[in-house]
């Protein structure tokens, strides 16, 4: 019950953020809604939904993400996955920055319950004109992480990740993020890559490809997942 409220929670906030930008007037961003249905011989449902939105204010600049995937074989939920993601960056010049991170994330099929980090840092812009961007983070911080077995472990960890987005044509883009979480009980590794071809000034097609690395994951459970979706794209 739980979890169907979770995912219809999730969908009804990105239904209405999406039909009513109004309601983040301050705010930009953008959402990806993915959806795979089959009948017949297979009975699998598949849905992935992506929601960032961003803020900027004088020397501030604010960031906030949710994720959420979630998969079923036979009435049976093989995936399922939730995220949230907030971050606030003040600008020291052009260039430079200092940021304070927090993730949160609930694996359901990862060994983990959860994990969740706070970081502090510094990040710099390497490039940054209409064609292209490219800036990388370097931090340190806190993780907590409650395995499945009830147990829960935290520690200090290093934080580093490297962003990148590139306008190919004037309706395809290019993007790849990185984010590495390193401390003694695990390193957690993520890459998302993402090609987008927009449609029109508020939709776009996205293919995305993910890569997500444990290196201590919990026993019987593989250190590497990898993730491709197709979603409807749209910016507000």
């Amino acid at each position: 019950m739980l979890d169907k409220t979770i995912s219809s929670t999730l969908l009804a906030a990105l239904g209405m953020l999406a039909m009513n930008s109004s309601a983040l007037a301050d705010w930009s961003g953008e959402g990806d809604l993915g959806m795979v249905v089959a009948r017949g011989n297979t009975d699998t449902d598949t849905i992935s939904a992506k929601l960032a939105i961003k803020k900027t204010q004088d020397e501030w600049e604010h960031n906030a993400g949710l994720a959420f995937l979630r998969s079923t074989n036979a009435g049976v939920t093989s995936a399922e996955r939730f995220a949230l993601t907030g971050q606030s960056d003040y600008a020291i010049d052009e260039h430079s920055y200092y940021f304070g991170s927090l993730r949160y994330e609930d694996d359901k099929f990862s060994g983990f319950d959860y994990q969740s980090s706070a970081t502090v840092g510094y990040g710099r812009k390497f490039i940054d004109t209409e064609v292209a961007t490219l800036k990388g983070e370097l931090g340190v911080g806190y993780r907590q992480t409650k395995l499945e077995t009830f147990s829960s472990e935290g520690d200090a960890i290093l934080r580093a990740a490297m962003n990148y987005t590139r306008n190919l044509t004037d309706t395809t883009s290019f993007s790849n993020d990185t984010l590495v979480e390193s401390g003694s009980n695990n390193t957690f590794a993520q890459n998302i890559t993402g090609l987008s071809v927009r449609i029109n000034d508020s939709l776009a097609m996205k293919v995305g490809f993910e890569v997500r690395y444990n290196s201590e994951a919990p026993l019987g459970l593989k250190s590497t997942d990898t993730i491709t979706t197709l979603n409807l794209n749209y910016k507000f």
